[in-house]
């Protein structure tokens, strides 16, 4: 490592803090970790109560118990969530705590060879029912980051996790001699990348390469963001770290093609890893899934989950990217969502959509809005993607030539 472990979890943890979540004095703070990831969320915690916070919690979930649950928990009781876990998410709609969630699968094969079935139904969708409308609406601060584990550096392939870690450091720019600086120039980036195709206001948005040829219709609130966003309060904070996208929700109900996903990527709720999956789409619906592997997966997740086959997001990252100069395939979605451009199947965002904020779910999908239980990014874009925009009379403008971003002004 080029420095001192304890070192670079310190810069971590007072990024993460100070500018993934924004912590304000007196507020309170949920960590969300996995025991492998128990140095990361201890130095959150320190550098959270260090900046002011009232109440710092760490939950810690341990996927050996869903393994276990698959395998031998009662049918009726697959995916069902304590009440007393209910309340406590239910109460952060008052209580407004800054959300941190720790990625970075330390077992990716751990649910490898379960009934397929069982294992969708284990997913606790009542949990997330809860969770999302906090998280999608922004009524909280809230971030993803990585928290290297050994077996995350394993499914890598990087010679152990102080390699990892450089590689984390790299793309969250903590190799910057002012990491905070350094975000800062680079959320001002990606909102004026933003704001450039805003002004085009356009129609359409096409992705075309090989396996792929897909046409996006946007709603007439449609709008591009990119690199922080605000809360409910009016407090900045940056939900992804690292991020490279600037994204929009599109018309649930216009696209229209097929696409072949560039990288592979680890679908959480089933603990499936999915290499070279095909979508076909139809009328705003994913009509055709097939995959290399982790097939059988990503159907059941269509199955189990009420409007998963629509999409909700479509973004365009660049070559410029700090996730893709460290040259790896992470085999997690925050950090390769971030090495190309790519679409989300499942829940839209209301930031990303103007005047959807204080609808109601039925009314946001209504406007175009896709609203589901699940969110999953796939990336589809590399060098020979590229990506046009079309105005609503048929006029094309480039917007990525060689995984440039060239649109202008």
């Amino acid at each position: 490592m080029t420095e001192p472990f304890d070192l670079l979890l310190e810069k971590y943890a007072a990024l993460v803090v100070r500018v993934g979540v924004n912590v304000q004095p007196g507020q309170e703070v949920v960590i969300n970790a996995l025991p492998e990831q128990a140095d990361a969320a201890r130095a959150l915690a320190t550098e959270a109560y260090r900046v002011g916070a009232s109440r710092v919690s760490i939950q810690y979930d341990d996927p050996h118990l869903q393994r276990a649950a698959v395998e031998h928990a009662p049918e009726e009781l697959l995916g069902v969530t304590q009440d007393h876990h209910l309340a406590q998410v239910r109460a952060w709609g008052d209580s407004k705590p800054a959300l941190i969630s720790l990625t970075g699968n330390p077992h990716p094969t751990l649910m490898e060879g379960l009934d397929p079935t069982r294992l969708a139904k284990s997913t606790p969708i009542d949990l997330i029912q809860q969770v999302m409308p906090l998280i999608t609406t922004n009524k909280l601060a809230w971030t993803v980051v990585g928290a290297p584990t050994k077996g995350w550096a394993d499914s890598v392939g990087v010679a152990d996790v102080v390699r990892l870690w450089d590689a984390v450091a790299t793309a969250m720019r903590l190799d910057q001699a002012d990491p905070v600086a350094a975000w800062q120039a680079h959320v001002t980036k990606l909102r004026a990348r933003a704001a450039i195709l805003n002004g085009h206001r356009f129609d359409r948005i096409r992705y075309r390469g090989p396996g792929t040829d897909l046409t996006l219709g946007m709603a007439p609130g449609s709008m591009w963001v990119g690199g922080s966003l605000e809360n409910e309060d009016g407090v900045e904070f940056v939900p992804n770290m690292p991020t490279e996208e600037v994204f929009i929700s599109p018309d649930w109900r216009r696209a229209e093609g097929h696409v072949r996903t560039s990288a592979p990527f680890f679908l959480a709720t089933m603990g499936a890893l999915v290499e070279d999956l095909v979508l076909e789409i139809s009328d705003g619906t994913i009509t055709g899934a097939t995959a290399a592997r982790g097939e059988e997966a990503v159907r059941a997740q269509f199955e189990l989950i009420p409007r998963s086959r629509h999409l909700g997001e479509v973004a365009i990252v660049d070559s410029d990217s700090a996730v893709a100069r460290t040259g790896l395939v992470y085999k997690d979605m925050l950090f390769d969502e971030n090495v190309g451009s790519h679409v989300a199947w499942g829940m839209g965002y209301t930031s990303a959509m103007d005047g959807t904020l204080g609808l109601t779910p039925e009314q946001r999908v209504a406007e175009g809005l896709n609203q589901s239980d699940t969110h999953v990014d796939i990336v589809i874009g590399s060098p020979e993607v590229q990506i046009d925009g079309i105005h609503a009379d048929g006029s094309v403008v480039p917007v990525t030539r060689g995984d440039v971003f060239v649109l202008e002004d």
